[in-house]
């Protein structure tokens, strides 16, 4: 709906005003505030981040299952996964996700930023990117002389890897052919090694412990605690957003520009409500079309996920620290010492490889955790085991995000489609063999006991079929339902500047632009893409690009490893 400003009341202002203090939000009100230039105000509903739930690495399940720090939100029935009602967190607290995710920190393979590049998204190849994850971060323990930060505010390190069963995945990866690598973040994302983390002095280093804390002790950064409901528009102009508190309705002013950081689940709702997207379904609610943009809250992308459990004939594992005194005395060390179990989100190794002869880069990747248990914190076995999370990087499978009715406070219907392409099953059950593969090797002969699931009993492929569909979960990066592309695109919903086509004065920075879903998780290409965006927002020149080489497999064409 669109106001008169004449009409509006505006109760506080900005030159820019950010929706969203999570990893691109953060990012934005830490770089837009920098040279003292401009007033920026992010809007944020969530409460505090403050807490061991939240700060505590080890405590990772917590935040997630936690109304407190969640926004609760759930797909429709998945009709692939029997009909499943998944969960989609997303983070409603101080840093946003970046607050309550797993910590893992994967940049993605040059070639996903290159593909962008390639279907319009121009500027955002591999060379154009590379230099702002390197000014993103400060790496602890990367290849160094590989396009690693050294003084950038985002903290990046690795877990202690002192239980043995990490070495042994990373040497299983060898013993069956595979590469290893240094550093999958660096040159070689390809192969078996250390897993990277958002982790440092023992704390969770969110992005708003990294960027939007230190930020908010200048003069011209502030932050206000309100429900967003739209952007204002005057005639096809974002002059601002009308924001709740309780039961009052008001509105900000932004003088420059609006920027939206609000998820890949929230900002194409919020763009909806505002009169921008498919203009049928806009009229179905009743809002006034702005602009006709059908890409709105389509080419919803995600990642699933199976965890491969073994039982573990050592009683290594950190199944001996699920009991209560365990937990105890490592919530104490983190507590006063910020030493031990608890500085860790225990997900110490890593591997990116190909699935097959003829695929150039990395499309499956794995999570290694010491313990046989999920992410609600429930152990399926009683007794010691291990696990490693696998699943397929680039399914074919396209979801998306629509309105359920035109009140703000109603949640958005969420589609996945999840496992709807032809290549998803086959794709998963290779997975699921190749995994099986890496446990027999020698390196977990001391080790591997009996198969506790899938269990030695699901074999073929019928049967690991019906597995997927009762077990698969979802790895949490919902990304891509604002689409960034050529302006002239008609499934594009930002330019490659991240301005949204058909008004002005208003972008979206965060994972919701992605055109395509890169390898590994999203944290770190999300505080990327706003770190560029900001350049954009504050008509900067880009950083020189990159002439660093990825490196690519020389048998890629002939096998899989």
């Amino acid at each position: 709906m669109s106001h008169g400003e004449s009409a509006l009341e505006f109760v506080q202002e900005a030159d820019f005003v950010i929706i969203g203090s999570g990893s691109a939000g953060s990012v934005a009100a830490a770089r837009l505030s920098e040279d003292g230039k401009h007033s920026v105000l992010v809007l944020e509903y969530g409460g505090t981040d403050i807490g061991p739930f939240i700060q505590m690495p080890a405590a990772l399940s917590y935040p997630m299952n936690m109304a407190r720090y969640d926004w609760g939100f759930g797909t429709q029935p998945e009709p692939n996964l029997n009909n499943r009602v998944m969960a989609t967190p997303r983070g409603k607290v101080i840093g946003g996700s970046s607050s309550i995710n797993g910590m893992v920190y994967v940049r993605g393979h040059a070639k996903d930023f290159d593909h962008w590049d390639e279907n319009g998204a121009k500027g955002w190849s591999y060379a154009d990117v590379q230099p702002y994850f390197q000014r993103a971060e400060t790496s602890h323990g990367g290849a160094s002389g590989e396009g690693r930060g050294t003084d950038g505010p985002l903290h990046v390190g690795r877990g202690p890897r002192d239980n043995p069963l990490f070495d042994a995945f990373v040497e299983a990866g060898r013993q069956a052919g595979f590469e290893t690598t240094d550093d999958y973040n660096g040159l070689k994302q390809e192969g078996f090694g250390a897993m990277e983390q958002t982790v440092y002095n023992g704390r969770r280093w969110s992005a708003a412990n990294a960027y939007l804390k230190p930020a908010l002790k200048r003069e011209n950064l502030r932050m206000m605690s309100c429900f967003v409901r739209r952007v204002v528009f005057e005639g096809k102009r974002a002059i601002g957003v009308e924001v709740q508190h309780g039961d009052r309705v008001e509105y900000v002013r932004a003088h420059r520009e609006v920027v939206m950081a609000a998820s890949s689940i929230n900002s194409p709702k919020l763009l909806m409500l505002s009169g921008i997207g498919p203009a049928a379904h806009l009229k179905e609610h009743g809002i006034e079309v702005l602009a006709d943009r059908p890409g709105v809250g389509g080419n919803l992308q995600d990642h699933l996920e199976l965890y491969i459990q073994q039982a573990c004939l050592q009683p290594i594992t950190l199944y001996s620290k699920l009991n209560l005194f365990s937990k105890a005395v490592i919530g104490a060390q983190w507590l006063f010492l910020k030493k031990g179990l608890g500085t860790s989100n225990q997900f110490e190794s890593a591997a990116f490889v190909r699935s097959a002869a003829g695929v150039d880069y990395p499309d499956i990747q794995y999570h290694f955790l010491p313990v046989a248990i999920r992410y609600d914190g429930k152990a399926p076995a009683e007794g010691h085991g291990f696990q490693a999370h696998v699943g397929p990087m680039r399914s074919k499978s396209r979801g998306s995000i629509r309105l359920s009715s035109a009140d703000p406070l109603d949640s958005p219907e969420i589609r996945f489609n999840y496992m709807s392409h032809e290549d998803d099953f086959p794709e998963f059950r290779h997975c699921i063999r190749l995994t099986r593969e890496i446990f027999q090797q020698p390196a977990f002969a001391p080790y591997a006991g009996k198969e506790i699931a899938p269990g030695d009993a699901v074999q073929s492929d019928d049967e690991l079929d019906a597995y997927i569909r009762e077990h698969v979960e979802s790895a949490y990066h919902p990304c891509g339902t604002v689409k960034m592309g050529a302006a002239d695109a008609m499934d594009s919903v930002v330019d490659p500047e991240c301005r949204v086509i058909g008004v002005e004065g208003l972008r979206v920075i965060d994972t919701s632009i992605f055109p395509r879903i890169p390898n590994g998780n999203l944290n770190g290409p999300a505080i990327m893409a706003a770190e560029k965006a900001s350049d954009h927002i504050l008509g900067r020149d880009m950083l020189p690009r990159s002439n660093m080489e990825p490196w690519i497999n020389p048998n890629w064409q002939v096998s899989d490893r």
